[in-house]
């Protein structure tokens, strides 16, 4: 999940989706948030049983993880997507795709309203993609900080659209990445603040969804994994460009790269259900 969240596009959801684990990581994150507002109100009872129901030991190594792939694979990532960023893109194009089969399967009672709503939003997404990033704010205000925070953090748990893909959308990529650069640590607080408040509540929004309504949610997100192609065609510019181009004389070597992706991702998914049973 670490290793996707480094490259805009892909999401750690998406890879939580494909091993099994994306419901139980939305229930955590759901108690985690309920916890949170019980302190709030002064109900420490319904504090303390709402932390006990979060599965720490799940939770725990699960961000361990994601906070040593990002620590350890940033830099190597960042060279490649230098150096061969069109075979980089065919690769996570792979794992899209592979990943959007393997969800499918998931659905419980698949129809042609499931077929129709997830075109509806892999369209939908894929022409917003087309719009770009936005205009860049130099001096964007606190409130844009915290509201960038709240959107962003939403796509952690979103298979399909990454935080560093919404911060390109609403132009504040640059002034978030400035902030940490110059170590602005009362705008990152309050970007910190923004996250922690969207998650508390979307993961809440998107437990009840999950729980009375899977496959028409599961639907929509196969559709933002879909739409969310765009930024992963290889051609002209490899990741994140939202520009599209006829395959150039390297489809051979971008196709056997999205081939090794669709099936590490399905060996994933494999090796997931496995030791699952």
């Amino acid at each position: 999940m670490g290793t996707a969240d480094l490259v805009p596009g892909v999401s750690g959801g998406t890879i939580a989706l494909v091993i099994g684990v994306y419901t139980q990581l939305v229930t955590s994150i759901r108690e985690g948030s309920s916890a949170l507002g019980s302190m709030l109100k002064g109900d420490f009872v319904g504090f303390r049983q709402h932390l006990r129901a979060v599965e720490w030991a799940f939770l725990v190594p699960l961000l361990a993880g994601i906070l040593l792939a990002i620590v350890l694979l940033a830099s190597f990532l960042e060279n490649q997507l230098e150096e061969r960023p069109i075979v980089i893109a065919g690769l996570f194009l792979g794992l899209v795709i592979g990943s959007i089969v393997i969800a499918w399967r998931l659905l419980r009672r698949p129809d042609r309203r499931h077929v129709a709503l997830a075109v509806l939003v892999g369209v939908a997404l894929f022409l917003i993609l087309g719009f770009g990033e936005g205009q860049v704010n130099s001096d964007p205000s606190r409130l844009a900080f915290f509201g960038a925070g709240a959107l962003a953090i939403c796509a952690m748990i979103l298979p399909g659209i990454s935080g560093s893909l919404i911060l390109l959308m609403l132009g504040m990529y640059a002034p978030v990445l400035g902030a940490v650069t110059d170590r602005d640590y009362g705008t990152i607080a309050i970007f910190a603040l923004g996250a922690v408040i969207g998650l508390a509540l979307f993961s809440q929004i998107l437990y009840w969804a999950l729980e009375h309504h899977h496959d028409i949610v599961l639907a929509a997100l196969i559709g933002l994994m879909a739409g969310s192609t765009r930024i992963l065609w290889p051609w002209p510019d490899g990741v994140a460009s939202s520009d599209l181009a006829a395959p150039g004389d390297d489809v051979l070597v971008v196709g056997l790269a999205a081939v090794v992706g669709a099936v590490a991702v399905s060996l994933l998914s494999r090796l997931a259900v496995t030791r699952q049973s």
